[in-house]
């Protein structure tokens, strides 16, 4: 998947859910209750045991009906790796120009993070479309994706880092492209419990939320 099919996707669903299974099997699980739920992206961090690998298989059994990703990608070696692996999009936690660099020569969208609006124009210099606000909820939330988008009222922000259902419509309303939300959807002590109806309840009630708050903010 190229870099603006990857843009318009992320668009769409306006969530891209953070997985850290402990295994392959956990991690299919997990995708399928959130595919059910009506998101169709994950992402797979680097600090989950043997990410790529996980990758591989993701990628093998989705095929292009699950927008695969790899997170905490942190250096060129670590984005080749998952490239070959077959993400299909790249997140950072903060700004790496060499990921940006070795993912654009591989046509493959990268998010490096950032957290200022120095580092907003770091990542914009460096090339990147979408660029991920983290830690957010840490530095006041909706708020600061607010107070960004007054100078930089084009770009792309991905609140990440504190984001629930419960805050998800003003991040929306302050003006976030997308959300990445972690834990608070993908419960995988429901998943171990065998209830994985718990994640796709909250899958289809965020994917309700964006919707709505879209609506309500056009």
């Amino acid at each position: 998947m190229g870099i603006e099919e990857a843009i318009r996707k992320i668009h769409e669903v306006g969530i891209i859910p953070v997985v850290r299974a402990a295994s392959l099997d956990e991690a299919r699980r997990a995708v399928d209750a959130i595919c059910a739920g009506g998101i169709p992206i994950i992402e797979i961090t680097m600090t989950v045991p043997d990410a790529p690998a996980m990758i591989q298989e993701l990628v093998r059994h989705y095929g292009s009906s699950v927008l695969t990703g790899a997170g905490t990608v942190t250096s060129a070696k670590q984005a080749e790796i998952c490239l070959d692996a077959g993400a299909q999009f790249l997140v950072s936690p903060g700004l790496s120009v060499a990921v940006l660099k070795h993912s654009a020569k591989r046509g493959i969208l990268a998010i490096p993070g950032a957290l200022t609006p120095t580092e907003v124009m770091s990542a914009l210099e460096a090339g990147a479309k979408i660029i991920k606000i983290f830690p957010c909820g840490s530095v006041g939330g909706a708020k600061h994706i607010k107070a960004l988008r007054a100078p930089f009222p084009d770009i792309r922000l991905v609140p990440t880092g504190g984001v629930n259902l419960s805050n998800a419509a003003e991040y929306v309303a302050a003006g976030a492209f997308a959300l990445g939300v972690g834990a608070d959807l993908v419960d995988l002590v429901a998943l171990r419990k065998n209830e994985p109806s718990k994640i796709i309840d909250m899958a289809k009630t965020l994917v309700v939320t964006v919707r709505l708050a879209r609506a309500n903010k056009s």
